[in-house]
């Protein structure tokens, strides 16, 4: 089995992906921008060889300069788990005549506007949208949605550039502060609690299946630099409060004519207990969500999505132990972190039930909180209890408190 892999050692999540790939017995064959000189060490065993190009971005470049380098040896997938390069990876499929979702459907999963026409078509609830390419179709759009509504990139991950808007004045601050943005979504705003839906799938057919809550709402921790977010995986997906969901996702995949691979959805649960969709990617969601369903289950979906992707078999088993919880930290201030207090107290009281410490270290200059959820490093801790779990996850965004300056 001869896999080409996009990006293999960035974002480095993407280290484990092709650490599974060589595990389950393919012979990767990474693509990527990073200079081979630069690879990790822990890296290279897992590649069976590696091709640098200028930029992997450019799609053209990168498909011409992969056909010379393959040409003559045989490839059986071409992969990637990096939202921007799941196209390239699509189109590198129909390239080669390989097995795998084509680049049209892929589209269902990148293109926002795409995406939720796809499933409302299916008789599913999705927010009322549009989508905008300038300022006057944006204002036109937020006529006809009226507000509250959201403003985001047409094929954004996460929360980046994405906007509450209560009225004309904060919409214009929003289009101000969104120039960069070349097409975006202008949609319904959605009033309720806010879930994931992960799946690794085999034929669009759920192996494996995960929900974790955002605590509090992704677009409120992005927008306020004290908050320390929240996500908690839920190790009960019988309890009835979740079956809207669980029975949306699973209604999103065939109506978006998923294939085989991960997954990651996010939906809102309303006060009336209506699922309504929020949008999909044909990918694991980031910010170590993935190691946060490891812990869940003890099992290792680096590599069993790996299995999926080359054999089509899933063997981990998909029994849930544990609510897992991770915390981001924001330190306060702006420089190099100069000191963590409460860490030490917050280990004594629940080290049992820590399973990663990644906090940055006095000394370390503080990353850009608006540009990533990592932020200044996180704990992530688990429990069989709910309860337990979302009081030891508030505890260490409360309790430790990390301080910067200089």
């Amino acid at each position: 089995m001869n896999v080409v892999f996009l990006a293999p050692s960035y974002p480095p999540e993407m280290q484990q992906y092709t650490r599974g790939l060589a595990e389950v017995g393919a012979n990767v064959f990474g693509v990527g921008d990073t200079p081979r000189r630069g690879l990790p060490p822990s890296l290279k065993p897992h590649l069976a060889d590696y091709l640098q190009v200028p930029r992997i971005m450019d799609e053209g470049d990168v498909i011409k300069r992969v056909s010379a380098w393959l040409r003559g040896r045989q490839i059986d997938r071409v992969l990637s788990n990096w939202e921007p390069l799941v196209i390239l990876a699509a189109r590198l499929r129909e390239r080669f005549g390989l097995p795998g979702m084509s680049v049209d459907t892929v589209l269902g999963f990148r293109d926002k506007q795409l995406m939720k026409e796809r499933v409302k078509a299916a008789g599913l609830r999705v927010p009322y949208s549009f989508k905008v390419k300038s300022e006057r179709e944006i204002r036109e759009a937020a006529e006809k949605i009226g507000y509250p509504l959201i403003l985001k990139p047409i094929a954004g991950a996460g929360s980046a550039d994405t906007y509450k808007c209560t009225s004309k004045p904060e919409l214009e601050s929003a289009i101000a502060a969104m120039r960069h943005v070349e097409v975006a979504s202008c949609e319904e705003f959605i009033d309720g609690e806010e879930f994931t839906y992960d799946t690794v799938c085999i034929g669009g057919r759920p192996a494996y299946e995960n929900v974790a809550a955002y605590l509090p709402k992704p677009l409120i921790a992005r927008t306020n630099e004290w908050i320390s977010p929240v996500i908690i995986t839920v190790r009960d997906l019988e309890q009835p409060k979740l079956k809207p969901g669980l029975t949306l996702g699973r209604k999103v995949l065939k109506a978006l004519e998923m294939g085989d691979g991960f997954t990651h959805m996010e939906w809102y649960l309303t006060s009336k207990g209506e699922a309504v969709f929020g949008e999909i990617g044909c990918r694991p969601g980031g910010a170590h969500l993935v190691d946060q369903m490891n812990y869940t289950g003890d099992i290792d979906l680096f590599r069993e999505w790996a299995r999926v992707a080359c054999w089509r078999s899933f063997e981990a088993s998909t029994r849930r132990k544990y609510n897992a919880g991770i915390i981001f930290k924001r330190a306060i201030g702006q420089g190099k972190i100069t000191r963590i207090t409460g860490l030490r107290e917050y280990l004594r009281r629940y080290g049992d039930a820590v399973v990663e410490e990644q906090l940055l270290r006095p000394g370390t200059q503080r990353r850009n909180w608006k540009q990533t959820l990592l932020s200044d490093g996180h704990l992530m801790v688990r429990h069989p209890n709910w309860d337990e779990a979302y009081k030891m996850s508030f505890a260490a965004a409360t309790d430790v408190t990390m301080y910067a300056g200089g």
